[in-house]
């Protein structure tokens, strides 16, 4: 094998192992990730029977809610990391290891999604046990592929929000908390994305995680496919064509804040 392969590729599995592994160690934060999401769920869950006995609707709401593990991992722990490794005096031996910066970015992106997938999974099956939800599935392929191509998509726009967070000092802490509630918004994790109007939820559709939301409610409930902004097959070829586009922009982010990082002697300075 190429020694410079194996090198990323030691360091793609180096970044992974702390989020498959050590994340899970902690048993309190196990239990804080999939328990208390469990009880906005079962919130909105109350909500919706309370105007509308239709189960439809709790389906709905548990299948967001599941997802909304993906967006949590993708501000929290993909955006914020360069900045705390920032922090820790960590963000230096990157710059210096004869590695690509893209492989740690593909590390931390494929142990982020065990992560969240972990979480996801916990919150549909007490979802389901709890609330009696009912999935059908009408199209298992383009399922997979709408899924894989959401999280595939989420995580390119995770990348770049890291790549852009680099050289954020205190700044970072407030546009996370910025994104987190608008994208609850937008990506209609609790709520039909079409019910915003075209307008709003056109807009929208510019986060993987909406097209994926809509195209998955779509192929997983008894009536998904009212509920749907756009058709499957477009959702599919739209999250292909922003794949490309937040990997391609998540590399060239990077070499351009990494240059300007060491212009302006950033890299290494904690809260600037």
């Amino acid at each position: 094998m190429n020694p410079e392969l194996k090198t990323n590729l030691k360091a793609i599995w180096g970044r992974a192992y702390v989020r498959i592994f050590g994340a899970n160690r902690e048993p309190s934060w196990v239990i804080s990730e999939t328990l208390l999401p469990v009880l906005s769920v079962a919130a909105y869950v109350y909500v919706y029977r309370a105007l509308n006995p239709d189960p439809l609707y709790t389906s709905l709401v548990i299948l967001g809610g599941a997802m909304s593990a993906y967006w949590m991992n993708i501000l929290w722990s993909m955006a914020m990391q360069f900045y705390w490794e920032k922090e820790m005096g960590n963000l230096d031996l990157y710059m210096i290891a004869p590695i690509s910066r893209m492989s740690i970015l593909l590390g931390m992106a494929s142990g982020g999604f065990f992560f969240a997938t972990l979480r996801a999974v916990a919150i549909f099956v007490l979802g389901i046990v709890l609330f009696q939800a009912e999935f059908v599935i009408s199209n298992l392929w383009q399922l997979f592929l709408l899924f894989f191509l959401s999280m595939f998509a989420l995580y390119g726009m995770g990348m770049l929000f890291s790549s852009v967070f680099m050289l954020f000092g205190r700044g970072a802490w407030q546009f996370s908390t910025i994104f987190q509630e608008p994208i609850y918004l937008l990506g209609g994790f609790y709520y039909p994305v079409k019910t915003l109007g075209a307008a709003v939820a056109a807009i929208g559709s510019l986060l993987p995680i909406t097209l994926g939301l809509d195209g998955m409610r779509q192929l997983t409930l008894k009536t998904g496919k009212t509920l749907g902004f756009l058709s499957v097959q477009t959702e599919i070829l739209l999250l292909v064509v922003l794949s490309i586009a937040f990997l391609l922009a998540a590399y060239y982010s990077l070499i351009f804040m990494e240059k300007l990082g060491k212009k302006e002697g950033r890299l290494s300075l904690r809260w600037q």
